[in-house]
């Protein structure tokens, strides 16, 4: 019998409805309207936070390097992400699925749920943790026009506060309410708007520094670090870079699907990967050598530095442009991976957009207990700790995929639990990925949580998704 290998084939009539819904189903390519510009844009918001400015920003002062060594370190951890996520998003252009239904292909089409859970718990922790800090760029403007209030606070927030968060809830919901396509537009704003901002910032700082800041920028590329620390630190810092993409690496598929070629895909990686993370890391660096000159200290947080420059209209815009970055993450990383995770759980009763509600109802309990309880009892720690977990999924979904079913999958089969399918394995799961997961899942979680092993911490995520590669490749061809 012949494959089924694309959406027009897919027969309806035999499908399993537990397993199916219109959000899953694979995407036609004539019903696809992404480019090369929305996956830039995809990267541009994963980038172009707080947290991915500070980073950029700090990994030029922490390790000791020269600046070119740092450059290049960023460039190397940009190329390396580049041809992971060209991987895993290839799959998802040629058939137009999600990530939870891509890895049924390995885990089966019940196991599954194991990988699309352990990610959706990450993102829906995140995702409200994230809220709470675009709300405070919301707060940041709120308190330049009216004031910071009476500065009673319930739960460690004050009233300004709880309107910001609420605000920013409320902004969210609204978004994805409206659909993939009302995000792809946010996203398409959001990215190009943040680096014009960036850009202002950077000119601001520039002028107002003068001719002092180049040999600033010079003394942090003029650092030095010997060969056996150099090399240690060069290979850290792309540790950490990649670290920091290791949530979007293993579905990417969820934004591939809606991808017209897998040329555009390419070219979006490219321009949103390698070069983006060069440019804005340029900026960063003159912006922080800038505030060397103006401050006497380097601020590696823009909103420090917004608020050391003391302008009106600077506070306002800034405030805007880290909302919107924030925002942009937030919905690339954090809500609609959970959303499909959800869906994938019970199709027949959960949607996409009932996946996205789930996970900002969990997620406003988890910003809004941020400050006050969750930020004070190491649960980010937890939360890491199964990032780390996750880790090995990668490597048994890119090794299944291009070694074992080399490049070919029956689509109807994701979709059917029959005894016997090509996806059924045992009662739905495949006992050789959940045995490579959970060795190589060991290792990755003690980067995180023993602390002789805590050195690997940055190369903790690729180890691990090496490993359970390598393991559920030499497990496959026992068969």
């Amino acid at each position: 019998m012949k494959e089924r290998e694309t959406a027009s084939d897919l027969d309806i009539r035999s499908i399993d409805p537990t397993l199916y819904n219109d959000d899953l189903a694979p995407i036609k390519p004539e019903k696809r309207s992404w480019g090369a510009f929305e996956i830039f844009n995809v990267w541009s918001n994963d980038i172009q936070s707080l947290f991915g400015y500070t980073l950029a920003a700090s990994l030029f002062l922490t390790y000791g390097l020269n600046g070119w060594a740092v450059m290049a370190a960023i460039i190397l951890a940009g190329v390396i992400v580049m041809f992971l996520v060209n991987l895993t998003g290839k799959p998802s252009v040629k058939y137009g699925i999600p990530f939870p239904v891509m890895v049924r292909a390995s885990l089966g089409v019940r196991g599954a749920n194991l990988p699309a859970m352990l990610r959706a718990i990450v993102g829906i922790f995140w995702y409200g943790v994230q809220t709470y800090f675009a709300s405070t760029a919301v707060t940041l403007m709120i308190t330049a026009f009216f004031g910071a209030g009476s500065g009673n606070t319930f739960l460690g927030l004050s009233g300004v506060a709880w309107v910001s968060f609420v605000i920013v809830w409320l902004f969210q919901i609204a978004i994805f309410w409206q659909g993939i396509e009302r995000i792809k537009h946010f996203l398409n704003w959001a990215g190009p708007l943040v680096y014009v901002v960036m850009l202002v910032l950077m000119g601001v700082v520039w002028y107002q520094a003068g001719d002092e800041l180049l040999p600033a920028v010079g003394t942090i590329f003029s650092g030095s670090g010997e060969s056996g620390g150099g090399v240690a630190a060069f290979f850290a810092i792309v540790g950490t870079m990649i670290a920091y993409f290791a949530a979007v690496v293993i579905n990417f598929g969820d934004f591939t699907r809606f991808v017209k070629t897998e040329r555009q895909m390419k070219l979006g990686n490219l321009l949103g990967l390698p070069l983006n993370v060069a440019f804005f890391s340029f900026i960063a660096l003159i912006i922080t050598a800038g505030t060397l000159v103006l401050f006497g200290e380097a601020l590696t947080n823009p909103a420090d530095i917004v608020e050391r420059v003391d302008s009106l209209p600077l506070t306002i815009v800034a405030a805007l442009t880290f909302f919107a970055a924030t925002v942009g993450i937030n919905l690339v990383a954090n809500f609609i991976p959970p959303a499909y995770d959800l869906a994938n759980l019970f199709p027949s009763k959960i949607s996409f957009k009932l996946g996205g509600l789930i996970t900002a109802i969990i997620a406003f309990f988890v910003g809004a207990l941020w400050v006050s309880v969750i930020s004070q009892i190491g649960v980010p720690g937890f939360v890491n700790a199964l990032g780390a977990i996750v880790a090995p999924f990668y490597g048994i979904i890119v090794v299944d995929y291009y070694l074992i079913k080399r490049q070919h999958l029956n689509m109807q089969e994701l979709f059917s639990s029959k005894p016997g399918g090509a996806y059924y394995y045992t009662s739905g799961w495949n006992p050789r990925a959940l045995i490579a997961f959970a060795v190589a899942a060991v290792f990755s979680l003690s980067t995180v949580l023993v602390p002789a092993l805590s050195a690997l911490g940055g190369y903790g995520w690729l180890i691990g998704a090496g490993l359970g590669g390598l393991l559920y490749f030499g497990l496959m061809r026992k068969r």
